[in-house]
C-alpha cells in the first residue's frame, strides 16, 4: 500500500468515526432535550467559566457564546454570576439541573461510547496518543480546532 493510499484510508476511517461520534452525540443530545451546541457547552462546563473561556474551549467567537449562554440560562441549566476575581466578568455556573444533565451527557457519551467500546484499554491509549499528536501538530501550525456549531 502506498503512503497516498494509506493516507486515504486513514482519512476515510477518521471521517467515518467522526460521523459516528457526531451522530451519537446529536442523538443523545436530542434524547435529553437539548441542541447539540448546548450539549457541547454543558459537556465542557466542568467548573464555573467565563464566557470567553468557554468560547476558547468550544473554538468559537465570543459573540456566539452569548447566544449559547442565553439558551442555557432560559432552560435553567446555567446562571450568570460575577467572577470573584473580576466582578466585571460574568461566569457561567451550572445549576442543579445543569449538573444533572451534564452528568447524564457524560455517562452516555463517554462511559457508554459505542465507537470505542470494543477497543481494549491498550488500543484506546494508543489511539488517543496518535490523535493527540496529530491534533497538537495541526493546532501548532493552524492555530485552533473545530469551530462552534
Amino acid at each position: 500500500m502506498t503512503r497516498s493510499n494509506g493516507r486515504q484510508e486513514t482519512i476515510d476511517l477518521l471521517m467515518g468515526l467522526s460521523h459516528a461520534l457526531s451522530t451519537n452525540f446529536n442523538t443523545v443530545a436530542g434524547e435529553l432535550g437539548v441542541s447539540a451546541l448546548h450539549a457541547r457547552a454543558l459537556f465542557n462546563l466542568d467548573q464555573p467559566a467565563a464566557m470567553r473561556d468557554l468560547a476558547a474551549t468550544l473554538h468559537c467567537d465570543k459573540s456566539h457564546v452569548t447566544g449559547i449562554a442565553d439558551g442555557l440560562e432560559s432552560r435553567g441549566l446555567v446562571t450568570r454570576e460575577p467572577d470573584p476575581r473580576d466582578r466585571r466578568v460574568k461566569q457561567l455556573v451550572l445549576t442543579t439541573e445543569g449538573r444533572r444533565l451534564r452528568t447524564e451527557l457524560r455517562r452516555r457519551l463517554v462511559d457508554d461510547a459505542p465507537v470505542l467500546s470494543r477497543l481494549t484499554a491498550d488500543e484506546e491509549t494508543q489511539l488517543r496518543g496518535l490523535l493527540r499528536a496529530a491534533f497538537e501538530r495541526h493546532t501548532e501550525e493552524n492555530g485552533g480546532g473545530p469551530g462552534c456549531g
